[in-house]
């Protein structure tokens, strides 16, 4: 990306780096629009940025900037509900991908976090820690995948969750469909979430 801009300078060109604007090191996890705060941190500093570039337009982008706001508070209030209704239910994730949200959320994530890694950056998982996610999915309400990644491994452990009773949901890293909005995307799988963490609860509660 630095070499693309370099290639091209531009003087009144304004770079917003998100990782560095959050506050992030290399190697941290790198899914930020997966955590409902950076979103709205990030969209904020979008439209601060639009009215310094082009200040008789600014009203314009404040006027946007409210319009996606209002967007976004459907997903983000369902988050919250996950949260007072659910928080503190365990779940699995095979990879890191859902940390963010199900923090968020007010789950808890109890998949070790070098399985999901690895996964996440197209690796093979330490022995050992196969070995912790197979105990710990034992223990999950529900199992979070990523649909555009799955391997063997994670096809397995998916089967596993299914095979237990174990509620499954599928995520995936890119908006899909390609032309769905953010903020539908994201609704979708929050639903979807919500939907399988109700299966759960009522399972326990002997509905």
């Amino acid at each position: 990306c630095s070499r693309l801009l370099a290639a091209s300078p531009a003087p009144r060109r304004m770079v917003l780096n998100v990782a560095e604007f959050l506050g992030k090191k290399p190697g941290d996890n790198p899914h930020f629009w997966y955590n409902p705060a950076y979103v709205n941190q990030v969209a904020a500093r979008v439209e601060h940025d639009l009215a310094a570039l082009d200040p008789p337009d600014a009203a314009s982008f404040q006027k946007r900037y409210r319009a996606l706001q209002t967007a976004l508070g459907q997903y983000q209030q369902r988050i919250a509900a996950i949260r007072r209704r659910f928080g503190g239910m365990k779940v699995a994730a095979t990879e890191d991908i859902f940390t963010y949200l199900a923090r968020a959320a007010g789950l808890d994530l109890i998949s070790p976090p070098v399985f999901m890694e690895a996964v996440g950056a197209g690796n093979e998982p330490p022995a050992q820690s196969i070995v912790q996610f197979e105990e710990q999915l034992k223990r999950a309400s529900v199992l979070v995948y990523n649909k555009q990644t799955v391997t063997p491994l994670t096809g397995q452990m998916k089967n596993r969750a299914q095979a237990d009773g174990i509620p499954v949901v599928g995520i995936t890293e890119t908006v899909q469909p390609p032309d769905a909005s953010f903020e539908d995307w994201m609704d979708s799988q929050i639903v979807a979430l919500q939907v399988a963490l109700e299966k759960t609860a009522g399972k326990r509660l002997g509905k």
